[in-house]
């Protein structure tokens, strides 16, 4: 069981590290030097960036211009629709920025009353929603929003309150589909949690019209569970990875079933002849169809995709576009 786990957690490493890199090597990547400290920064000269990769957190979203926290710095940007940023410190001088380059539009025309919410997963980023961004913007949807998160660095209660902020800061007759992948589904459950805790002050729930969930670990992630011992994925993950192993019962007090139509793909590679022998059952590799349930789903649907491609594949972002487009 050691050798196996060794194996595991080495290829979770090259994964997370091919992915990212992936993900990113299109863009002068300043997410990671970017600091208060840089005399670039200081001058607000336009810098080229990552768009956000692990240490940066999407909080206001406008026209495709993003206002994001570091967390690890706690300092602010603002990055425009091609990931250049524009503004850098406070979050209220990076406010004033966006206020000045994309002003609020008094009324927003009838396409952008329909906002599609992209979430990545688990030490990915919101590049890896571009195939499925794509297939949305042929079926005519024109807003969709990649959100941004350092899933690997902040608990999923952070996403979740960071993405509260951007949908509550929009025009409110904005109505909402979800598309998350793995954790990203996650997100939104806590998110949905904490509006009705609050009591929905602002009516989000109320707008919010449809979701798919792709590779969803609703029931928690036996992997995380089994890895966590090692010390090395608690490392890799952060605290986020470990609320969806070894604290998923404390945890899932805090989500909450989707109370309108939702739909589940979950990856089943159960036909290969190799299998990870630290998921149960048929599974994507990483999470088990079993654990992708959730009671409530409109459908529930299988595709032999594994689970790190799931946002990839044409079967599963056809059935995606579908879903939403008929809710």
């Amino acid at each position: 069981m050691r050798t196996i786990l060794v194996i595991t957690l080495l290829t979770l490493a090259v994964a997370i590290v091919g992915g990212v890199t992936a993900e990113s090597s299109a863009a002068d990547e300043n997410d990671f030097s970017d600091s208060d400290d840089s005399m670039t920064a200081h001058f607000n000269i336009p810098t080229k960036t990552g768009g956000g990769t692990q240490l940066w957190t999407d909080h206001v979203y406008r026209g495709g211009f993003r206002v994001q926290q570091n967390v690890w710095t706690g300092h602010w940007r603002l990055i425009d629709d091609a990931d250049v940023r524009r503004a850098w410190g406070s979050r209220e001088g990076c406010q004033a920025k966006l206020d000045r380059m994309k002003p609020l539009t008094a009324k927003p025309d009838a396409t952008s009353q329909h906002v599609i919410v992209l979430l990545h997963g688990l030490m990915r980023t919101h590049h890896c929603m571009k195939p499925l961004e794509a297939d949305f913007a042929k079926a005519g949807f024109t807003n969709v929003v990649r959100f941004s998160y350092a899933s690997s660095r902040s608990s999923i209660g952070d996403h979740a309150s960071a993405l509260r902020e951007i949908m509550e800061a929009m025009p409110t007759d904005t109505q909402f589909s979800f598309v998350g992948h793995s954790m990203g589904n996650i997100v939104v459950r806590h998110l949905i949690g904490d509006l009705q805790r609050a009591s929905d002050p602002s009516g989000v729930l109320g707008r919010c019209r449809s979701m798919v969930m792709l590779g969803p670990p609703n029931q928690g992630a036996a992997i995380a569970t089994r890895l966590a011992p090692t010390g090395v994925y608690g490392w890799l993950t952060g605290k986020g990875g470990l609320e969806l192993g070894p604290q998923w019962k404390e945890f899932e007090g805090k989500l909450a079933t989707p109370p309108f139509p939702f739909m589940i793909i979950a990856g089943d590679v159960s036909k290969n002849l190799i299998q990870n022998p630290l998921v149960d059952g048929s599974s994507d590799f990483v999470v088990s169809v079993e654990e992708a349930t959730l009671e409530g789903a409109e459908a529930i649907e299988t595709v032999a995709v594994l689970h790190s491609f799931l946002m990839n594949d044409a079967g599963a972002n056809k059935m995606t576009v579908d879903f939403i487009k008929s809710h």
